[in-house]
């Protein structure tokens, strides 16, 4: 599927890995949506690529669909949807006596894992009921996990099981929708600079960006959307969960 003309979704669109999609997708022609819960910054990427901003909680039924329906009015109906939005915390399991608070491992499960598949399934439904391009193709969506799904680190338990779940559901639903002419896959980034990251001092930025094989650096928000871009132009790519770092493998600490 080739990105001129086609309406795009990109959860987390307005900033990070998320910005960085919007910004490749919107430069190949395509009509972007920004799904974020951050209005002013959504706000302004949407006027820098003359897309359209939704503010929106994936986490929530009521306001995905919303998005949605705000999207089929302005731009179409989306035939490709980014998940990026996502978040991430640092607890043990246990520490000090105390458990790991169950509200927070709850929290980040919903967002990661049950807010992907809720603008998944729903973006997915109006997918089917589009006219099939070249090979029957009706859509294409790609999720984020993590390398922290296979190699998660010392407090990661909540954030590694929700990119562990995304990894384990990519498969099943490219299945179920492979009668229907839509792609799925998955990018499990290493150590990418997001807004999390550049609040790290230089030094510790610095020994992150040391500890990938190569290249020594971190990943940029750019090379997260080409190969996002290259998903979606091939075809042939579906089901797959990619590791986009660099050979990296996350020490437990």
């Amino acid at each position: 599927m080739q990105l001129d003309g086609q309406v795009a979704i990109v959860t987390g669109g307005a900033s990070g890995l998320g910005q960085g999609t919007v910004e490749e997708f919107a430069s190949a022609g395509a009509k972007v949506a920004i799904f974020d819960i951050q209005e002013d910054k959504g706000q302004a990427v949407a006027e820098k690529v003359g897309g359209v901003f939704c503010q929106c909680d994936v986490t929530s039924e009521e306001s995905v669909v919303a998005a949605i329906a705000k999207t089929k009015e302005e731009l179409g109906v989306a035939r490709i949807l980014i998940n990026c939005a996502g978040t991430g915390i640092a607890i043990k399991t246990t520490s000090r006596g105390e458990p790991h608070p169950l509200d927070a491992f709850q929290r980040i499960i919903n967002i990661n894992l049950i807010g992907s598949f809720n603008c998944l399934r729903l973006a997915a439904t109006d997918m089917v009921d589009l006219e099939p391009l070249e090979y029957g193709e009706r859509g294409v969506v790609i999720n984020t996990a993590s390398v922290a799904a296979y190699d998660g680190q010392v407090g990661q338990a909540a954030y590694s099981a929700s990119k562990g779940g995304i990894v384990g559901m990519t498969l099943p639903i490219a299945r179920d929708l492979s009668d229907k002419g839509i792609r799925v896959c998955t990018i499990a980034p290493g150590i990418f600079e997001t807004p999390l990251l550049g609040t790290l001092p230089d030094d510790v930025r610095a020994s992150l960006a040391a500890a990938v094989p190569f290249p020594k650096k971190l990943g940029q928000p750019d090379e997260y959307a080409r190969l996002s871009r290259q998903i979606v132009e091939n075809v042939m790519l579906n089901g797959e969960t990619i590791r986009l770092d660099g050979a990296i493998r996350m020490a437990p600490r």
